[in-house]
């Protein structure tokens, strides 16, 4: 279950505020460490038609997601418990890699023993976060 500002966030602000994406932080409730991510609403999906390949943007797993990061996983799958916190919604996928970014870098998640990030890697163009 994600939280976004205190309450429990159900995904109705997706539409209507025309939301892509979110920038998140999972905690280890039993560890105590935690793990800064991005997560977009929808995925591509390719089908095929009149022998002609089609992509189309459905809904992704972002309501049961627990991160990219395999420790974490792991961690999740012998039990432990998470909270899932949704730091910032994002209107671009731009957004989501700025922020994603900056909470990790202002956070120096890469330096504390208390975060599962180990790296952080971001592309952006000035244009995108516009």
């Amino acid at each position: 279950m994600w939280t976004y500002r205190g309450d429990v966030f159900d995904g109705s602000v997706i539409e209507d505020d025309g939301c892509v994406g979110f920038v998140y932080l999972i905690t280890n409730e039993t560890t105590g460490m935690k793990y800064i991510g991005k997560k977009l609403f929808t995925k591509s999906k390719t089908y095929q038609k009149n022998k002609k390949k089609r992509r189309m943007r459905v809904e992704s797993d972002w309501m049961t997601y627990t991160g990219s990061n395999a420790q974490l996983n792991e961690d999740v799958d012998n039990g432990d418990q998470i909270t899932k916190e949704i730091l910032h919604l994002c209107d671009s996928r731009g957004w989501c890699s700025y922020r994603e970014t900056q909470e990790i870098l202002n956070r120096e998640a890469i330096q504390s023993d208390q975060y599962y990030n180990g790296w952080v890697s971001c592309k952006i163009q000035r244009s995108h976060i516009k």
